[in-house]
This record gives C-alpha cells, sequence and structure tokens, in this order.
C-alpha cells in the first residue's frame, strides 16, 4: 500500500490507538483477496466508503464491457446481437447459481426487480396451496417485502401473519415452528436481515416450514456476493435478490430469481409474458409456458444491465466466495472490537449478533443522534454509511472494496464526532 493510497486520519491519535492504526495496515497487507480492491474504481481522494450494502462501487472491468456493448454489439451488430442477448438471462443466472448461490443449472434467471420477482414467487407459491390461508413473516423483514406481501393477502382474502423475532438475532426454527399450522401456505424471510444484519439459519427454517407443509421464499439481497448461500444443500424452495449490492451490478440493476428444479413444473408465475411463451416468435394466441425456469421470465430481458451484472458476478467468482466470507468475519470482528473500545462507552449499542456465523456483512449500530452523526459523517466528507430509522447507524463492509485500516479509521471518526457532540449544535 503506497502512502498516497492511505487514508488521512481524521485527528491525532494517542500513542496506543497509533499502535492500533499499525495492526489494522498490516492487517490490509497480509490481505490474500487485497488484490482486489484495484479492480474496482476506487480514488485514493475519496472519503471512506462503508456502504455497499446499499450500491457496490463500479468494477473496472464493466466500463470495458460497456464499451463494447455499445459500440460493437448494440453499434455494429444492432439487432443481430439478439442472437446472443436472447440466452444473457439464464446464462448469467447459472453463473450466479454456480459461483454464489450454491443452485445447480437452470434454476436462476435474472429478470426484473426484486419486488416483482419476490410478487411473482409469492404469488406462485400460493396458488400451490390452495386450501391454506395463512402467509407468514417477519415484522421488521424489508418493507417491499411485506408490502407485496399484505396487498396479496388482501387480494386474496388471505392472513399476513407477521413474526415479532428477536431485533438483534432475527428468525431461528425454533422461533418461527409456533406459528406454523396446517393453515401456512408460504412463509417469506430475509436472509440476512437489512437492519441489524443477522443471518438466518437457512437450513434450519427450511425444515420446520416443510414439515408444516408449506413453501419458503428467500430474500437474498443482503446476502448475495458477500457470504456463501447454499439454496440446493439447504432445500430451499424459492428465493430473489437484487444485483447492486454486493454484486456490483450497478445502480437499479436487475434482481435475479431461484425456483427449485422439482418445482418449476407445477409453479406457474402471474406474470405471463412472451420472453416466458413457447415459441415466442409465433405470436400466436394463449399463453403456453416453457418448460424450465425461463417460464418466470415476463417481458424483454435488460441487456445492457444484465451485462453490468456479469461482469460483477465474474469478479467475485474470481476472488472465491469463501474469500470474501473469510475477509467479510475479520472486517466485522475488527469493527466490533473498535466499537466495544472506542463507542458503547459514548452511548452506542452493538445491534449486531456478536457471534461472526449468526451475522452478514454488515455491522448496525444504535444511538439516538444516528440519523445527525451519519450525515455528519457524510457531509464532511470522511466516511459514507447510511442512517435507518429511528436511531440506527449501518456500516456495509463490502470485504473486495473495504480494507480494514478503512474499517479503523471509520471507527475513530465515529468516535470523535461523538466525543466532540457537533451532532448536536
Amino acid at each position: 500500500m503506497s502512502s498516497s493510497d492511505t487514508p488521512r486520519l481524521p485527528g491525532p491519535l494517542p500513542a496506543a490507538e497509533s499502535s492500533l492504526r499499525d495492526q489494522a495496515l498490516l492487517l490490509d497487507r497480509e490481505d490474500p483477496i487485497g488484490w482486489a480492491r484495484d479492480r474496482f474504481l476506487v480514488g485514493s481522494d475519496r472519503p471512506i466508503y462503508l456502504d455497499g450494502n446499499s450500491l457496490g462501487m463500479l468494477p473496472r472491468r464493466s466500463v470495458d464491457r460497456m464499451r463494447h456493448l455499445m459500440e460493437e454489439e448494440w453499434g455494429r451488430g444492432l439487432v443481430r446481437s439478439w442472437d446472443s442477448w436472447m440466452h444473457l438471462p439464464a446464462a448469467v443466472g447459472d453463473l450466479l447459481g454456480d459461483a454464489l448461490l450454491g443452485a445447480g443449472p437452470g434454476q436462476t434467471v435474472v429478470s426484473d426487480a426484486t419486488t416483482v420477482n419476490l410478487y411473482k414467487l409469492a404469488s406462485a407459491a400460493l396458488d400451490a396451496r390452495p386450501g391454506r390461508s395463512v402467509i407468514v413473516s417477519d415484522r421488521s423483514n424489508f418493507p417491499t417485502d411485506r408490502y407485496l406481501l399484505e396487498g396479496l393477502a388482501r387480494a386474496r382474502g388471505l392472513i399476513l401473519r407477521l413474526v415479532d423475532f428477536p431485533e438483534v438475532e432475527g428468525p431461528s426454527p425454533e422461533g418461527l415452528a409456533p406459528y406454523l399450522d396446517s393453515a401456512t401456505a408460504l412463509v417469506s424471510l430475509s436472509h440476512v436481515d437489512y437492519r441489524s444484519g443477522a443471518l438466518a439459519d437457512m437450513g434450519g427454517i427450511n425444515q420446520v416450514v416443510h414439515a408444516a407443509g408449506a413453501l419458503v421464499l428467500w430474500d437474498l439481497c443482503h446476502s448475495v456476493g458477500a457470504l456463501p448461500v447454499e439454496l440446493d444443500r439447504s432445500g430451499t424452495d424459492l428465493a430473489a435478490g437484487c444485483t447492486y449490492k454486493y454484486l456490483n451490478g450497478g445502480p437499479g440493476s436487475p434482481a435475479f430469481l431461484y425456483v427449485r428444479s422439482e418445482l418449476q413444473p407445477s409453479l406457474r408465475q402471474p406474470i405471463w409474458g412472451w420472453f416466458g411463451q413457447v415459441d415466442q416468435f409465433a405470436m400466436g394466441q394463449g399463453y403456453n409456458p416453457v418448460e424450465g425456469i425461463g417460464r418466470f421470465q415476463s417481458g424483454s430481458p435488460q441487456v445492457v444491465a444484465i451485462a453490468m451484472v456479469e461482469e460483477g458476478a465474474k469478479l467475485l467468482a474470481e476472488i472465491g466466495i469463501d474469500q470474501i466470507r473469510a475477509k467479510s468475519i475479520r472486517l466485522t470482528e475488527l469493527f466490533i472490537d473498535r466499537f466495544s473500545a472506542w463507542l458503547a462507552p459514548l452511548d452506542f449499542q452493538l445491534m449486531t449478533p456478536q457471534d461472526p456465523d449468526r451475522r452478514g456483512s454488515q455491522v448496525c449500530l444504535r444511538h439516538t443522534h444516528a440519523d445527525r452523526i451519519c450525515r455528519d459523517l457524510i457531509e464532511e466528507g470522511s466516511v459514507v454509511c447510511d442512517f435507518r430509522a429511528p436511531d440506527r447507524l449501518r456500516l456495509g463492509l463490502a470485504a473486495p472494496t473495504t480494507r480494514f485500516i478503512d474499517v479503523h479509521d471509520a471507527a475513530w471518526r465515529i468516535r470523535e464526532l461523538a466525543t466532540a457532540r457537533t451532532h448536536l449544535e
């Protein structure tokens, strides 16, 4: 690491803290995936970026791919390029499945937005469980998940049962089981909680839901690309997630959906479109869905955006999801260590599980003035993180782009602001 690459300290450090900073720099020098940061557009003059759980950084290879797609595939190939573009949704889906999702081929496709995909899958699941009247979810689940489930319940005359799980630990098999019975049709949960970062026991929850005869739908937005996801091995039925966070697909990039192969023939998603139709260019009457995962497509794929998802996924595959997870745990451990020493005495509370196997790649802090502290961090140009109501400060530590020194300096900067109490002015 060159001196120009080392971020400036926000203030003078006492000798003991200076030694801690040297330890963080040593961790960066010994980081086996430290090389990956150079594969992204990261400038030494930029603030510390700890918001990868909202929007991932731009891979350099995506810029080259965009140029080639614009100039050659679109510019020269024009409509003839659809010969290859047609296969992008399934091809990139299989790439995600193999490298990041633990899903065999033919079960994942890239299409639409997360909300649309969750709606497709939830609706198909409810149709597959006729006579059952209850949908179960987490009251703290991401809002769009709750909203679309609420809409489906209202439209179909069903019951939406929202469960209050422990805030920091999130859903668990033993906590969920009492709310399941023969009336349960669908359980929809997030694999990693968007606020606390709590990581759910996917396999254990799948077992208790299947024992009740219901289907499971997982939101993977805060886990895909940050940690290994074993969809096939865990017995997951359905899943969907976005690609603009840890997958670095770009703002508003399309989502993906997963349907276990055994379920595909019996499920019919509600948004019928020509890209899910047998012999789509025959333009015939009547809808007849194709076999396999293609039946969960609707309209024309977002070619440019899917190409960006492909580049982000290829880069993560090159780095290796196990290596990414190992560094992610070390990054969050380092921040929690600094939290205990510097921030806990300043009325901050840790709202993320202490057990590294129970959390994703983010740390959440509670503070009465979290919104003002977050604003000051961003406006002063030192740290980019984000705020979630009512009093949460979230720090997303994307392993390919976040350095240990970033984590150390960010924690020190938060300490400085809280000590100076400028957020109260």
